[in-house]
């Protein structure tokens, strides 16, 4: 939790005035019980009215000034503790943005997505809490022992006989707590990745009859996390019981000694019942903070996984002096490239070397698992070769600037990936300053517009979450089309044709021809129909080049090819 203190400094001014209104309503409180004491002795047992009507006059002022600085100190924490979240909160996303998706592999979407929300509200609500409880209940601690002690220092004995056991039960309880709440956190992860899976493949799950399975996996994932709340639910219900025993115990001790020193006049009933209530306001202070120990073990290991994400540094940064600009614009050259990923025993890409040049078509194909999308997710810096070079526009990819680099290419992804808003905020995500004439010309080159004229509302047509109102041929389309408007020298578009027609495929890359003539186009394909037009078609076999040509070339003199050839076109083909 420690390791997120800096994040409160921005609000030291407010911590301050916080203090400052919690000391002042502490103040208040510890004079109150002297304030009774003199009613009780001087006003009540004398007789005295108007001495009451005046001295509880004063004790009500008191009384409606405390509560008026601790209103204020309550707004202040709670509006300090809220910024807090907000800032750690927009900290935290900035950061994983910087991740590559290694890191983000390595974490699990449905781990940063609980970290994100649900540890930094556990940690926002310990904050508030602490800069409330954490400051008043020592203050009242002090103040109470003082004030006990002033009023009387024998009967004092019997609190300082209480604190060490308070304090021995709360270690004890807070001890045991601390591990189940780290693991509770940890499967809150697991329960939200299988959510996320049963609601993201709900489809496959219907299809396949698979949802009392996936009820089954569920009910594990449920049970495990209720069992561990429930285990530290018991634990920490001891507390609160245990607790006030032990402050019943003392007040009884206090009466009972009390009662025996106002008999034998050595101490008056008004200082017993102000030595009660300073009493009571330490041991309530002590049940304050043993609140917190509910709070404390959970937001700690909260924290701690917040500070994990913090702490992580993404191995694919900036380098000192970037590149912002290309030698030669378009150009993509692979040299002697090899590749595996992060804890795999054989590389993803061995020795891969070609090079794919402006005007140009360049087509990847091969077999499921060859390493199509590994290869082209190399181009943009996704991922960091592990010896040879990427290189983009003459540079090598390690020493552009990531943002400008990215802006060079014009990236359709394997699956379509939308957002909710209109169609045209989904194209425009492509370039942010892409007129309504731009917008619409890439959906004419992507084959979308005529289904996007048919939509109401035409190009403001709403997009759910996740283009799930759009048909997959459709999504394909509007991602095709927001690369489009991006007017890259480079596109790449993996294996973004698969969802269409033979029909749509052969007039968008009539289009594509005729609008991206200058760019670097490269394209992962499954269907040798989509590529057989490409000026090179690089063939990969278990992450190695089988070969590099034109269609026929490879035809005459791949093997591997003619295998992929003949199992789509036919066995003629090749002959």
């Amino acid at each position: 939790m420690r390791k997120l203190f800096p994040y409160l400094r921005p609000y030291r001014l407010r911590i301050v005035l916080i203090v400052t209104f919690i000391f002042l309503q502490v103040l208040g409180n510890l004079y109150l019980p002297t304030l009774m004491s003199e009613i009780v002795d001087n006003g009540v047992l004398k007789g005295n009215l108007p001495y009451i009507v005046r001295m509880g006059g004063f004790m009500l002022a008191v009384s409606i000034i405390a509560v008026g600085f601790s209103i204020t100190a309550s707004y202040l924490s709670s509006q300090t503790a809220a910024s807090f979240g907000k800032h750690l909160r927009r900290d935290l996303f900035a950061h994983v943005q910087t991740f590559s998706l290694e890191e983000i592999d390595r974490f699990s979407t449905a781990s940063l997505i609980t970290r994100t929300t649900n540890d930094i509200t556990q940690v926002q609500q310990l904050v508030n809490m602490m800069l409330r409880m954490m400051i008043m209940a020592p203050l009242n601690c002090i103040g109470g022992v003082l004030m006990a002690v002033y009023t009387d220092a024998k009967l004092s004995l019997v609190v300082w006989l209480m604190l060490p056991v308070l304090a021995g039960v709360i270690v004890l309880v807070f001890g045991r707590a601390s591990r189940l709440f780290r693991l509770m956190q940890g499967k809150i992860d697991v329960l939200n990745r299988v959510l996320r899976e049963n609601l993201t493949g709900i489809r496959v799950i219907r299809s396949f009859n698979q949802v009392a399975r996936e009820a089954e996996r569920f009910d594990r994932a449920n049970a495990d996390l209720t069992g561990t709340t429930t285990r530290v639910q018991k634990i920490m219900a001891a507390l609160s019981p245990a607790l006030m025993l032990v402050i019943n115990l003392a007040v009884i001790a206090i009466l009972w000694f009390g009662g025996v020193r106002v008999a034998s006049g050595k101490m008056e009933i008004g200082s017993l019942m102000a030595f009660i209530q300073y009493v009571t306001q330490l041991l309530f202070a002590i049940m304050m903070v043993s609140m917190m120990f509910f709070m404390i073990p959970r937001a700690n290991a909260s924290a701690n996984r917040i500070w994990e994400v913090l702490s992580s540094e993404t191995r694919i940064r900036n380098p000192e002096s970037p590149r912002s600009e290309p030698q030669a614009a378009g150009l993509v050259e692979f040299r002697g490239v090899t590749f595996r990923y992060p804890g795999a025993e054989a590389p993803a890409l061995s020795d891969i070397s070609f090079v794919a040049r402006p005007g140009e078509v360049t087509a990847i194909i091969g077999g499921t698992g060859s390493g199509k999308s590994t290869l082209v997710s190399l181009i943009p810096r996704f991922y960091d070769v592990e010896s040879g070079s990427v290189l983009v526009g003459g540079i090598d990819v390690r020493a552009w600037d990531q943002e400008a680099l990215r802006g060079e290419i014009g990236y359709v992804p394997q699956k379509s990936v939308l957002f909710s808003g209109t169609i045209a905020e989904n194209i425009r995500a492509g370039r942010e300053d892409a007129s309504d004439e731009e917008v619409r010309e890439a959906a004419r080159i992507a084959q979308a517009l005529e289904f996007i004229e048919q939509m109401p509302n035409g190009f403001d047509a709403v997009v759910e979450q996740g283009g799930r109102n759009l048909s997959g041929g459709q999504k394909q389309r509007l991602c095709i089309a927001r690369a489009l408007v991006r007017r890259a020298p480079i596109y790449i578009f993996d294996d973004s044709f698969s969802a269409l027609d033979f029909r749509t495929d052969a007039r968008l890359r009539q289009a594509l021809r005729e609008a991206v003539s200058d760019a670097t186009v490269i394209i992962v394909a499954q269907r040798v129909n989509t590529i057989r037009d490409a000026n090179q078609i690089v063939v990969l076999d278990e992450g190695r080049v089988a070969g590099i040509g034109t269609h026929e070339e490879l035809l005459a003199n791949c093997q591997v090819y003619r295998e992929i050839v003949r199992s789509q076109l036919g066995e003629e083909v090749t002959a």
